[in-house]
């Protein structure tokens, strides 16, 4: 479902006449050169395209609309090997619909000592070059990515990795479209907003079906395909008994099978990337979907619960920016607290939707009672996710801008067993400690529901919202909570004043 080498970041080198065309040929060959590691680097997941030395503003403009119109195209990495004049990048830049990142790098690494003479100084020039690029993409007031470094330095390769792969989240937004069976949790406010303004603002669009146009397509799945998909579940989760072979309880895995199979027709025909249900609204249904939603989620699908379509879409990104590194993606939700004061820490949790990707080993395959919604008991997934760094990702909507709000934290494995809690589950202490990061989240507005990431960092998620040209909000180790407080009114005011 998601292949990020197909997509390309165009590698661009500025340069100009003035130089002579026997300088310009190396300048070539030096960019050819760099655009070839980074697309070889294994860091970066994919596929960098060296373009020629653009040298005036008729080809600077031109290879900006090129970019745009190029459907494969999700970014551009600028680099100025000589001076360019930055007037000739006013017009490109203008029009540039792309991601940008500027890499302020030189083709060699150390100065030559002993051979340095004029004819290298006027080659190597991207210590000043690249400041008269940096200056016109400041005074238009144009986000974008700075990268500094020597090119095979292994950092700059991470860090130029790690961008590419948010501007792929990106790019997956564009056109994006996202289902809500039914509409939002009554009376509920953060999981609520504006989609005409998400659609315009992000690119992906939201609309509601009806549980019944999802009921018709479960119904018409065949018995074949429900028993094929329930040899798949024998091997790859240990089940409980009572939903094995001779089980008392086997029609309800048939039934859980037969809504997996279900949405996924439904998310496939619709060219939907993620979905949402909420257990208000499920006439017709036998039982809320539980393991369907994990392991759709695990197949890279964005899903968040209660109608919150906006965690969907944040899911599904960061699932696009997260694929192929160790760890995964999922929705989660705040559950409940640990305040034992020498050891605090949150579990986070759902009814029954947190995706199989940060299971730690083997998931259990079960049948519990829900207790809300009305239904017949749902089978679910039920695991402890692995310890290590993680973060929460909240996308909400503050009425005049979006914000994104993200806490790093550190999850940690479950203090005691957990018998009868019959969920997959998440424990974490959030920095920089339990209380502080807790009381920036609630002033922050930060939402219950959240994007869980087990491999992606806050400047992934700084690098997103800066493409998307959102607030972004970081609650981290060195966060302490007057100095928030006065960001948020900052952020507050700048955002009163930007309109």
């Amino acid at each position: 479902m998601i292949d990020l080498k197909k997509l390309e970041v165009w590698f661009v080198t500025g340069s100009q006449h003035l130089y002579g065309e026997e300088t310009l040929k190396q300048v070539a060959a030096h960019s050819q050169v760099i655009a070839t590691a980074l697309n070889n680097a294994s860091q970066i997941p994919v596929t960098i395209v060296f373009k020629p030395t653009v040298k005036s503003t008729e080809e600077i403009y031109n290879i900006c609309a090129e970019a745009n119109a190029n459907r494969n195209v999700i970014g551009i990495i600028a680099w100025m090997h000589t001076f360019s004049p930055a007037k000739m990048w006013i017009n490109g830049l203008k029009i540039l619909q792309k991601p940008l990142l500027h890499l302020h790098t030189q083709f060699n690494r150390d100065i030559p000592w002993g051979e340095i003479d004029m004819d290298f100084m006027n080659l190597n020039q991207s210590a000043h070059g690249d400041r008269e690029f940096g200056f016109i993409v400041s005074r238009m007031r144009r986000n974008r990515k700075v990268v500094v470094g020597h090119w095979e330095d292994t950092e700059v390769l991470s860090t130029i990795g790690g961008w590419t792969r948010v501007a792929a989240g990106w790019h997956d937004w564009q056109g994006a479209r996202f289902v809500r069976f039914g509409d939002n949790m009554r009376f509920v406010a953060v999981t609520d907003g504006d989609k005409v303004e998400a659609e315009y603002k992000f690119g992906f669009s939201v609309n509601t079906y009806g549980i019944g146009d999802l009921v018709k397509v479960v119904d018409a799945i065949s018995d074949a395909e429900v028993d094929k998909l329930i040899q798949e579940y024998e091997g790859k989760y240990k089940l409980a008994s009572s939903i094995t072979k001779d089980g008392a309880q086997r029609q309800s895995l048939k039934d859980a099978a037969r809504i997996e199979l279900g949405l996924k027709a439904f998310l496939e025909d619709g060219n939907f990337k993620g979905f949402t249900d909420t257990f208000e609204d499920l006439h017709g249904m036998i039982q809320l979907p539980g393991i369907a939603a994990q392991r759709l989620m695990g197949a890279g699908y964005g899903f968040a619960g209660e109608g919150d379509w906006k965690t969907v879409a944040l899911v599904r990104a960061m699932k696009v920016m997260g694929h192929g590194l160790k760890g995964g993606n999922s929705f989660m939700e705040d559950y409940t607290y640990h305040f034992d004061p020498a050891n605090p820490m949150v579990l986070g949790s759902h009814m029954l939707e947190i995706c199989e990707s940060i299971a730690d080993g083997q998931a259990s395959c079960e049948i519990h009672p829900l207790g809300i919604g009305g239904k017949a008991d749902p089978v679910r997934l039920v695991f402890n996710s692995a310890a290590g760094p993680a973060l929460n990702a909240s996308l909400i909507d503050m009425g005049n801008r979006f914000r994104l709000l993200v806490n790093e934290v550190e999850a940690v494995k479950p203090a005691q067993e957990l018998p009868k809690l019959p969920v997959a589950r998440a424990f974490w202490k959030p920095y920089p400690d339990m209380k502080t990061g807790l009381a920036a989240w609630i002033l922050a507005g930060g939402a219950h529901h959240t994007g869980y990431s087990q491999n992606l960092t806050s400047e992934n998620l700084e690098d997103f919202a800066d493409i998307a040209n959102i607030e972004f909000t970081l609650i981290g180790k060195d966060t302490k909570l007057s100095q928030f407080k006065n960001e948020l009114r900052w952020s507050e005011v700048y955002y009163q004043v930007k309109g």
